[in-house]
């Protein structure tokens, strides 16, 4: 689903990104592990081609994010950190509107049905900027997920949500993940060990680590992500 070879980022004489290599598959959850400023962010707005790397080369479904953009975004689910919501827009008509933009015919059906699947019912009729930050994210996951994309990127996706929010969308994920190829980035391990089947860590561009998250490679990558954390 989404294969990443060599990518490099640099900004003037910072390397953001330092030849990264990695591939995700259907109904894998990855988890992207690294301290802030380790270069999650920054692969990510490249894999949705928000910007484009200095080089390497990176494919989603087989489309190069070079030579068919368009056709990487179709099949890409995005939520990105800062979720851009319009807070004057009420739940149900926001997710119409994204529907539409996605090209989906029933859209007033697919919205209901994304509303249903995110728990968003009791908040449908109220606008964006009235939600908690919980219910905030549950929208820019129904978002992500209304034209059913075959690739989910989530940046940071349980960042501040208090204990039940944050239940609610680990359940959530590792449902999307069942189909699909999902890469979700966080700097917390607690996070990758509840939702993630493979963890990478990453730390100053480089990938220092890719293990499965089975009992001891954990530990492993427990012990190693503190160490970083640590210098």
């Amino acid at each position: 689903m989404i294969e990443i070879k060599d990518i490099t980022k640099t900004f003037g004489e910072q390397h953001a990104l330092d030849h990264v290599s990695f591939r995700v598959a259907k109904g894998e959850i990855v988890g992207l592990l690294g301290p802030n400023g380790a270069g999650k962010s920054t692969l990510m707005k490249i894999i949705t081609c928000f910007i484009p790397p200095t080089e390497g080369e990176l494919t989603v479904c087989g489309h190069s994010i070079y030579d068919d953009a368009l056709a990487v975004r179709r099949h890409i689910g995005y939520l990105p950190e800062l979720n851009p919501l319009y807070p004057d827009m009420y739940v149900r008509e926001y997710l119409r509107f994204a529907a539409g933009l996605s090209g989906i015919k029933n859209r007033k059906e697919r919205a209901d049905e994304m509303i249903e699947l995110t728990g968003l019912t009791p908040e449908a009729h109220k606008k964006i900027g009235q939600l908690s930050k919980g219910y905030r994210q549950r929208v820019g996951l129904a978002q992500a997920l209304i034209h059913d994309p075959e690739v989910l990127i989530l940046d940071e996706p349980t960042t501040g949500l208090d204990p039940n929010q944050l239940e609610f969308i680990r359940t959530l994920i590792r449902s999307a993940g069942k189909d699909k190829a999902v890469l979700l980035s966080t700097h917390i391990m607690q996070e990758v060990e509840a939702m993630c089947s493979r963890a990478i860590v990453i730390n100053r561009g480089r990938i220092v680590a890719d293990e499965d998250m089975n009992g001891m490679n954990a530990k492993k990558l427990t012990e190693q992500f503190h160490k970083l954390t640590e210098e």
